[in-house]
């Protein structure tokens, strides 16, 4: 019989990830019928003892999302030099000695989206919202690629100010205007983990850690509104206005959205965020959190494989909820 290969995707929540979906079709597409990939929902405290279990349990890699993902830097026993400068990884490979290699898609992921923008500057300002991981591979990537100027805003200043000294970024006090906005907080997921979703993840860790729990694009695709485009533009003006709570938390509002010609948000979801309605409202152009997805998880998939990710496929997969209404 055929020994499984095992991948997933470590996170704390990870139920919302579309990751396995994603993953599991590009294995299929292979026929590699002995591969799986699944959500592996690991609290905080909880990380290293998991990861280090991994390999003997059978996985050849997992992907690491909020809020692991300096941890998991910190695990690995060797690591790529994109993955040291920018202090975070989010992929990790498992070698048969029983050691960790990290590395990092999201840099190269995130320049890859923004390919798809249409007009965006060569060296365009960015501001970076956010002090974790995802926010530091952003900067690094944006200033690798060529930006003219990073900026850094967090609700905690001081987390702002290391990550701007660390990568010679430049920290704020008040998100500024800039060519580009990039969404790296987890601000517009939060809604739809709470409840059921949250539960669920309880459960499943508690099930076994290693059990079965199953769990980035371009506009204008916009929220689901059984109306004309006036009137979706309309709905998405409303909807912005009222709800500000999940803007007020990125250091913006409604209004202040409409000073970046460029949006992109790293958190995905069924619907639109709080943040991609608003931009779109205001004729921005935007980047949402599944097509950054498609393009880590693709550098990923290939890493592990040694086979050319099937794109397509993955990013069918990855929309199939948005597909379905």
């Amino acid at each position: 019989m055929t020994e499984r290969r095992r991948l997933g995707v470590l996170g704390w929540p990870v139920a919302h990830s579309r990751s396995p979906a994603m993953h599991n079709a590009a294995l299929q597409a292979f026929g590699m019928e002995d591969w799986r990939y699944q959500a592996l929902p690991v609290p905080e405290e909880l990380f290293a003892e998991t990861v280090r279990a991994l390999g003997a349990a059978g996985f050849v890699g997992a992907n690491v999302t909020i809020p692991h993902k300096q941890a998991a830097l910190a695990l690995a026993d060797r690591a790529s030099d994109a993955a040291r400068a920018i202090g975070a990884a989010n992929t990790l490979t498992f070698g048969p000695d029983g050691t960790i290699a990290a590395e990092n898609t999201d840099a190269p992921g995130l320049i890859a989206a923004l390919g798809q923008l249409a007009g965006l500057p060569a060296k365009p300002s960015a501001l970076v919202l956010g002090a974790g991981g995802s926010a530091r591979a952003a900067v690094w990537a944006l200033k690798e690629a060529g930006a003219r100027e990073v900026s850094v805003w967090n609700r905690t200043p001081e987390r702002a100010t290391k990550l701007a000294r660390e990568l010679a970024a430049r920290a704020v006090s008040a998100p500024e205007r800039a060519d580009l906005l990039v969404n790296c907080t987890s601000v517009g997921l939060i809604g739809k983990i709470e409840g059921p979703d949250r539960s669920r993840e309880t459960r499943a860790f508690g099930a076994g850690r290693f059990g079965d729990a199953s769990e980035a694009g371009v506009s204008p695709i916009g929220p689901r509104f059984d109306q004309p485009a006036s009137g979706r533009l309309r709905h998405s003006l409303e909807r912005s206005a009222s709800e500000p709570a999940g803007l007020n938390q990125l250091g913006l509002t409604f209004d202040q959205v409409g000073e970046y010609p460029y949006v992109v948000d790293l958190v995905y979801r069924s619907d639109r965020t709080p943040l991609l309605v608003a931009a779109r409202a205001h004729g921005a152009g935007t980047v949402d959190g599944l097509e950054i997805l498609v393009a880590q998880g693709a550098l990923s998939f290939e890493l592990w494989t040694g086979r050319e990710a099937p794109r397509d496929v993955m990013r069918r997969a990855a929309r199939a909820d948005d597909d379905s209404g």
